[in-house]
């Protein structure tokens, strides 16, 4: 049985020539060999399967070759060429980071960078996966890395730039592989499949090298699954089949029942799909991507951001002349919300569902709107014409009897109501107040009086102070409901509220609440005569208190509330 290479090994680029979808990075490596102007470290970093390794060992195949062509590439016919090929080279080290990472495997390295290479120029070390070194070991590198021999290169390869410590970073030359263009990828692959002859439909390689996702390992790996699947006739049924990938026709023929309205039909082919075995939340994101391309191809500038073969190209850009631009946005935005909303969902399947109902609603609705925009429709009786009121003429006789004129009071037969529509004047027009009369209105005067000049006994104006101090112990004001219950207050003449405080901050206090414990006792006693006024007790110099006992007596004189507690709960002072 012959032994089976694999694309992604078999058809490895050996020439900056080769190397797919990364001209730039390629160009200024081989600008670099022929001005001689070499870095002592390159740092290769990208996403996976897009070149990295690749264009290490290229670079150092030819700054290694002695017969360096006119286009900068190797020659393939050089001893060393010759021994890099056949993978015996004493040039070039290589070394996998990922199970290499310590300290010694650092110093190892280091030693043998001091030999000077037996065949060409340059001894090349190349470190893949370099972010998997340790702490330690990164900091063992940096000095040989910021100053190595002459004839040392390094290249670091990594796909996690950001876990590489600054001081590293700072010591290389950094080349950011980007993802491979699904375009690029396709070609490459039609190039292998003709080598291999091997048949394969344009619209089967974009399929494989949109599932890639930018990676030309991944698609040659794929490319090799589905030669295995389907022989040497590659087709798009089978591609799809195989990777388990809904068929473009699904999306167009929903967008289809969309555009019409037809809420049954959409929903019988979301069942299908389910039925076939596709995820709900899958389908909703490849229908976004669906709207996103219809979108795209309203405008020939755009048209080159559709990533589809010619056939399915042309399959959007007839949708795309069917579906207005207004649909398109609001159908992402819901399918957007049915995306973000799909995981936290309890009925998944209704979420879905959901989303469709309200895509046919819209194309549906927008009609509807236009449609009442340009209808009209009267509202009810119309009495008075609404188009502007010439002002009468007045004769000299009208004037003379218009002259003598008095205010007549408004009554409900002679009230005139012009409508313009369903809407009447009469609806906007203030009803006249009516008066009351003057015997009516001295009845209520003597009430008021009454009610605000109530008398009130000491145990009604103790309540009702209690009942305020209790209330503002509710509302989490403490100091305020301490100060109001361990003060008394003193009822003077002429209904005068005396309030003896100890210190400032206290009357600050209670001036700042004075308006409302006013208005509190006022409406309790019903008596607005009420007043407060509050003052600060004068302290006499006395001794300060430094036992327990001369503390809690200094205490209690300030609230006297604190001896009752103590009795009640039969407290001692602790001696």
């Amino acid at each position: 049985m012959e032994n089976f290479i694999v694309s992604a090994r078999k058809y490895r680029p050996s020439t900056f020539d080769t190397v797919v979808g990364q001209a730039p990075i390629t160009n200024t490596l081989k600008n670099a060999i022929k001005s001689h102007h070499l870095a002592q470290a390159f740092l290769f970093c990208g996403p996976r399967g897009v070149g990295k390794t690749t264009c290490a060992r290229i670079l150092a195949k030819t700054i290694n070759c002695f017969n360096i062509t006119a286009a900068t590439e190797a020659c393939d016919t050089c001893e060393s060429c010759k021994s890099f090929n056949e993978g015996h080279s004493l040039n070039v080290y290589e070394l996998d980071a990922a199970s290499n990472n310590s300290v010694e495997d650092i110093r190892n390295l280091v030693d043998q960078v001091r030999f000077a290479p037996q065949l060409g120029t340059h001894k090349v070390y190349i470190i893949d996966e370099v972010h998997m070194l340790s702490q330690a070991a990164f900091n063992a590198f940096l000095k040989t890395l910021e100053e190595p021999p002459r004839h040392a290169i390094f290249i670091l390869a990594t796909t996690e730039k950001h876990k590489i410590i600054p001081t590293i970073l700072s010591r290389c030359q950094i080349f950011d592989f980007s993802r491979i263009q699904v375009e690029d990828i396709a070609k490459h692959l039609a190039v292998i499949a003709k080598k291999e002859n091997i048949t394969a439909e344009p619209d089967a390689l974009h399929i494989i090298a949109q599932k890639a996702d930018g990676a030309l390992r991944d698609a040659l790996s794929i490319f090799d699954q589905m030669v295995s699947f389907s022989g040497n006739n590659i087709t798009y049924k089978a591609v799809i089949d195989n990777l388990n990938i809904l068929d473009y026709d699904y999306y167009f023929k929903l967008t289809t029942s969309v555009l019409k309205g037809s809420i049954p039909e959409a929903l019988l082919l979301f069942d299908e799909i389910l039925a076939n075995g596709f995820d709900g939340h899958h389908f909703i994101g490849g229908l976004g991507e669906h709207f996103r391309n219809l979108l795209v191809c309203k405008d020939q500038s755009t048209l080159q951001l559709l990533e589809v073969g010619s056939s399915i190209r042309e399959r959007y850009q007839q949708q795309a002349n069917e579906a207005p631009v207004p649909f398109l946005l609001t159908g992402l935005s819901i399918l957007s919300k049915c995306d973000s909303a799909y995981k936290s969902a309890r009925n998944q399947r209704l979420q879905v569902e959901l989303a469709m109902m309200q895509l046919c609603s819209v194309n549906t609705s927008a009609e509807k709107k236009n449609d009442e925009q340009f209808e009209i429709k009267p509202a009810g009786p119309v009495t008075a014409s609404v188009t502007p009121v010439q002002q009468p003429i007045i004769k000299k006789e009208e004037v003379k009897q218009v002259a003598p004129v008095q205010k007549q009071p408004v009554t409900s037969e002679k009230k005139t109501v012009i409508k313009t529509g369903a809407v009447s004047i009469s609806q906007f027009t203030k009803p006249e107040e009516k008066k009351p009369a003057n015997g009516e209105v001295k009845k209520t005067e003597e009430k008021l009086t009454e009610t605000l000049s109530n008398e009130f006994s000491d145990e009604q104006f103790t309540s009702a102070w209690d009942s305020y101090a209790q209330q503002v112990m509710k509302q989490g004001k403490m100091s305020l409901a301490n100060t109001l219950s361990g003060k008394k207050p003193v009822l003077k003449a002429g209904n005068v509220i005396e309030l003896i405080l100890d210190n400032k901050a206290q009357q600050e206090m209670m001036e700042t609440e004075k308006t409302d414990l006013l208005g509190f006792l006022r409406n309790e006693l019903k008596n607005s005569s009420i007043s407060l006024v509050t003052i600060v007790s004068k302290t006499e110099n006395t001794a300060k208190p430094y036992t327990p006992s001369d503390r809690y007596k200094h205490m209690v004189k300030k609230n006297p509330r604190l001896d009752e507690l103590k009795q009640q709960f039969d407290l001692e002072i602790d001696l």
